[in-house]
């Protein structure tokens, strides 16, 4: 039976994937567990992970890793369900390094402009606490909107104007 994700368990699944890591790589968390990790979550269900580059070796091994730790582990990211610009590797804060896997959290703006689209509740409490944290901004979150709302096409199931509207609510909330 898998249990919730705590950040001890975050930690473990990041020194259990270090283990198995032969190569530089990349794992980049997203949603709860980057909320666990900073600190105003204290579990999340699943722990959403990309690997760059992707490594065979590596998503074998995370079967095994979810098994003994209990946790739920996808292979998820914003990429997935919205358009992220150029340099987000860049725009991703650092963790730590375990072996040769090193960890960050997925680009902020990125990661908000994904909760905001999902419009669940939760998400967008995470992206008013990301801003009372100081973690994104109001004005750069509308500018990153502005810089990917060309790209929504690539998204048919996005309607850009309900998404607009959402951005827009989500950055201007007090």
């Amino acid at each position: 039976m898998r249990e919730v994700a705590d950040r001890d368990r975050i930690h473990r699944f990041m020194r259990a994937l270090g283990a198995e890591t032969n190569e530089d790589t990349r794992v980049y968390f997203t949603g709860g567990a980057t909320a666990v990790l900073f600190g105003w979550r204290d579990s999340t269900i699943d722990v959403d992970i990309k690997i760059v580059p992707d490594r065979d070796h590596l998503l074998r091994a995370v079967p095994s890793i979810k098994e003994t730790l209990h946790i739920n582990v996808e292979l998820a990211s914003p990429l997935d369900f919205i358009p992220v610009p150029d340099g987000w590797e860049d725009r991703s804060p650092f963790i730590r390094q375990e072996g040769r896997a090193f960890f960050h959290h997925f680009d902020l703006y990125a990661q908000a402009l994904a909760k905001i689209e999902r419009g669940h509740a939760q998400d967008l409490d995470d992206v008013q606490e990301m801003l009372r944290r100081g973690l994104i901004d109001r004005a750069r979150g509308l500018e990153y909107f502005a810089a990917v709302e060309p790209l929504l096409y690539r998204y048919p199931s996005l309607d850009p104007r309900t998404l607009q509207a959402a951005v827009t609510e989500a950055f201007r909330r007090s």
